[in-house]
């Protein structure tokens, strides 16, 4: 039995895989959904509130059945149960607590923790070498050399860093539609389709928490307008940035670099384009890494 969690903010994506023979893949029994955890903005009374009371509750309720009919003995369930976490936040530091809460709620297990950029290596690149990234809210990224992260660029937020996000999408979207005259069509239309005034977009950046979401957020606009060349072009520049200021120091151009994420799954002929220009090559995109996490741990 294999349980693999997928875990942001928001949200937890869980799978559980079962096999009945070490010789047989294992296959999907399960799928479902719990709050987010990050440990690195968590207590431990509040992720194990969420493991008890979500995570408890829908083992209780599902596989039983589903492994009957697949073969599998109730009594055999827990104690075969493997869990492999990967979330955002679960650094070096963070990832003992978590394997102790999950090792405490399920019994003593095999628990291992990992960060979500070893989700998307794993995911990504499976057993292969490569280049793996995350290209969201935020962005990351790291050199794999098919068993573990060998090097990684400091993403550094929003503010320092995360250039190819959706959040310095927003910043270069903000900036150009305020700054350049080029831009003023497109600064008339967004202002009266989001009914925002300059003063509102401040407040929210300055003055309101988790401006890096609000500033991702433009990227619905822009992704609806990519008809218009200076929007597109937007685009290419932001990843064409995140080549060079992340990529880059990797000195790997003979690898394929691989993709992670709402921004590169929305923007993949960008982003295709963006990596032509830089001299990479684009290797897999997706838009969550659980479906090459389920082919990895089987």
């Amino acid at each position: 039995m294999i349980l693999i969690a997928d875990s942001g903010g928001t949200k937890t994506d869980w799978t559980l895989l079962h096999s009945p023979s070490p010789y047989v893949k294992h296959d999907v029994v399960t799928t479902f959904k719990t709050q987010g955890i990050t440990p690195i903005h968590m207590s431990p009374s509040e992720i194990r509130s969420i493991l008890e009371k979500e995570l408890l509750h829908e083992l209780a309720i599902f596989p039983r059945a589903a492994l009957v009919q697949s073969g599998g003995f109730e009594h055999a369930f827990m104690e075969n149960l493997v869990v492999f976490f990967y979330g955002s936040g679960c650094t070096p530091d963070h990832a003992p607590m978590m394997v102790r809460l999950i090792s405490e709620l399920l019994g003593n297990n095999k628990v291992e923790v990992y960060s979500d950029l070893m989700a998307s290596a794993r995911a990504l690149c499976q057993h292969e070498e490569g280049i793996a990234c995350i290209l969201g809210t935020g962005a990351n990224s790291c050199l794999y050399d098919g068993e573990k992260m060998v090097q990684n660029t400091p993403a550094l937020g929003y503010i320092l860093g995360d250039e190819g996000s959706g959040s310095v999408l927003g910043r270069l979207f903000m900036n150009a539609i305020f700054k350049n005259p080029q831009y003023a069509a497109i600064r008339d239309e967004y202002l009266k389709e989001t009914k925002q005034t300059q003063a509102d977009i401040i407040e929210k950046v300055y003055r309101q928490p988790m401006a890096n979401r609000y500033l991702a957020s433009t990227s619905l606009y822009i992704a609806q307008h990519l008809d218009n060349p200076l929007l597109s072009q937007l685009v290419v520049n932001n990843f064409r940035q995140f080549f060079r200021s992340n990529i880059d120091p990797y000195k790997r151009k003979d690898l394929p670099v691989h993709f992670v994420g709402s921004m590169a799954s929305t923007y993949t002929e960008q982003l295709t384009e963006a990596a032509r220009l830089e001299g990479y090559t684009i290797g897999n995109i997706m838009q969550s890494p659980m479906e090459g996490l389920i082919e990895y741990h089987r």
